[in-house]
């Protein structure tokens, strides 16, 4: 099956496509917010992100600010998780410790 991709006006057809889903789930409890960013790749190993935020007692209760914060913490985490395997895993092919930077 092949998907376009826009590139500033110019359609793109790859080939192949791979569908990675990332779930957030968000939960609220005593001003207290957690949310996991799941990615599913299709891969054996899945990779989990987390992230917290809390209500400052001075501030006024936005449960959407709390669920936008934990939530992009969670996403930063997991990316940071995904660079970490990727230098794992060329480390594993080259056969030396790599950098992977974004």
């Amino acid at each position: 099956m092949e998907y376009p991709f826009g590139t500033g006006g110019d359609d793109v057809v790859m080939a192949t496509v791979k569908r990675w889903a990332v779930v957030v789930l968000i939960d609220e409890r005593d001003g207290h917010t957690h949310a996991e960013a799941r990615l599913h790749s299709g891969e054996s190993a899945r990779l989990t992100g987390v992230g917290d935020a809390r209500l400052n007692p001075a501030d006024t209760d936005v449960p959407a600010i709390g669920d936008e914060l934990a939530a992009a913490r969670a996403l930063s985490d997991l990316g940071h998780q995904l660079l970490v395997t990727t230098a794992a895993d060329l480390r594993a092919v080259v056969g030396h410790p790599v950098r992977v930077s974004v």
